[in-house]
């Protein structure tokens, strides 16, 4: 089952809105505030890799307040 981190920037004073929009995204299976270059990261799990897709580019990226992405992809090796 494929996991996904998804480190997200917001547009200043707007991290709470998004927090809160992301626990309406059905794939996000948690998530967390952070300090530093990015304000949160996201975990995500879907049956398969367009799942987990669609949900970034579809669903997170499209958050009002998200400003930048970065997504890290969990492999099993």
């Amino acid at each position: 089952m494929p996991i996904g981190f998804v480190l997200i920037t917001t547009s200043p004073g707007s991290e709470q809105d998004v927090r809160d929009k992301l626990d309406t995204v059905e794939l996000v299976t948690n998530r967390w505030m952070l300090f530093g270059e990015y304000d949160l990261i996201v975990r995500i799990q879907a049956d398969d890799e367009s799942l987990l897709t669609r949900c970034i580019v579809e669903e997170i990226r499209t958050i009002d307040g998200v400003c930048d992405t970065r997504t890290l992809l969990g492999a099993e090796l």
